[in-house]
């Protein structure tokens, strides 16, 4: 399946259905009196969040949702029925935006929620609603109201736990193949990941979802390589795993443009608790791995998020995917690390105890 995480739609609600007017009409019956029905109520608009989607690629080629119109009133006193509700089936992690796209409507984050983007419009009244002790038999009724109609933006932002980033060829995609079952494209060229994977780590009895991103060089808050626009992906998880090419010119340097555009990016990425690892240590040699631990340190000090106080920075961690080396100590780290930040979440969340 296609992967797309963002969509332009239109919707529609359903009209109100138009109020009926009647007169009863029976033998031996010489006033019989008014009896026209009201109109249904129009179809909502609803977009529903649910489990097993993980792609908008459907509102690529249904971009036009409308609800059906509310039934008309009927003689008798017989009121039309509702239009039925549209839903939009959407993934976990789906923002739903106006047309402005900057103007948020809806998070959708627990499977099973459910918001009204566009409500029915309500039905007309009927001539029997409008008989009074003075107008015994009115002859008018109410046309239906019209439905809402709306331009809505849909933007996916995969809900993980943690997060890959680095240079394109850091070896985030070997990373996650290695220790997930995921199969991402691998290849020895840049950019071979062309939109974010997801896959599930176990480790030491804990589970959690990883999301491998397409790497990022310098200029991409500008459009360069395939922009930072998917870095919203990795916006909700709880930590960072920093990826560094042991292989590659710099280290300090490479390390120093991934933290530049994550600022450049802005919504807090900059800001949050981030692990270092340097990659591919398999394929160097000893001196130029201790060189290149050496630029590293220096340019996390120089540019790594901030710490507590009184918490000291961690040195980056050795990591080889393809030889496992270091994996284990790297899977520790981010399990150790999403577990504090889930028990912190429900200590704030939990209500406060009054007696």
């Amino acid at each position: 399946m296609k992967f797309l995480d963002e969509a332009k739609i239109y919707v529609r609600s359903g009209d109100g259905g138009a109020g009926c007017v009647s007169f009863r009409r029976e033998k031996f019956i010489e006033f019989g009196g008014p009896d026209g029905g009201d109109g249904g109520r129009g179809g909502d608009v609803v977009a529903v969040c649910v489990d097993g989607l993980n792609t908008l690629i459907d509102y690529r080629y249904q971009q036009h949702v409308k609800a059906k119109t509310g039934v008309h009133g009927m003689g008798k006193n017989r009121a039309g029925a509702n239009g039925p509700d549209v839903e939009l089936k959407l993934p976990v992690g789906t923002q739903i935006f106006e047309e402005d796209n900057e103007t948020l409507i809806a998070d959708l984050t627990t499977v099973g929620q459910r918001v009204v983007i566009a409500r029915g419009g309500n039905g007309g009244f009927g001539n029997a609603h409008f008989t009074t002790s003075t107008n015994r038999a009115p002859r008018r009724a109410n046309p239906g109201q019209e439905g809402v109609e709306r331009t809505l933006w849909l933007r996916l932002k995969l809900i993980a736990d943690a997060g890959l980033v680095g240079l394109p060829n850091a070896g985030k995609s070997t990373f996650l193949a290695t220790v997930t079952a995921a199969k991402p494209k691998i290849a020895d060229y840049p950019f071979t990941t062309l939109h974010p994977n997801l896959g599930v780590v176990r480790s030491d009895d804990r589970e959690f979802v990883l999301a491998d991103i397409p790497g990022l060089i310098e200029g991409a808050h500008e459009g360069l390589g395939l922009g930072d626009r998917f870095l919203g992906h990795v916006e909700r998880t709880r930590v960072l795993l920093h990826l560094v090419d042991a292989s590659c010119d710099h280290a300090g340097t490479a390390y120093r443009i991934i933290r530049g555009e994550l600022e450049a990016y802005g919504h807090g990425l900059d800001e949050k608790t981030e692990i270092v690892a340097l990659s591919k240590i398999d394929i160097v040699d000893e001196e130029t791995l201790k060189k290149q631990t050496e630029r590293l340190k220096r340019a996390m000090r120089a540019h790594g998020p901030a710490l507590p106080e009184g918490e000291r920075r961690k040195p980056p961690l050795m990591l080889s995917a393809a030889t496992r080396t270091g994996v284990t100590e790297a899977l520790r780290a981010l399990a150790s690390t999403i577990s504090a930040a889930r028990e912190t979440e429900i200590t704030e969340k939990a209500p406060a105890w009054t007696p």
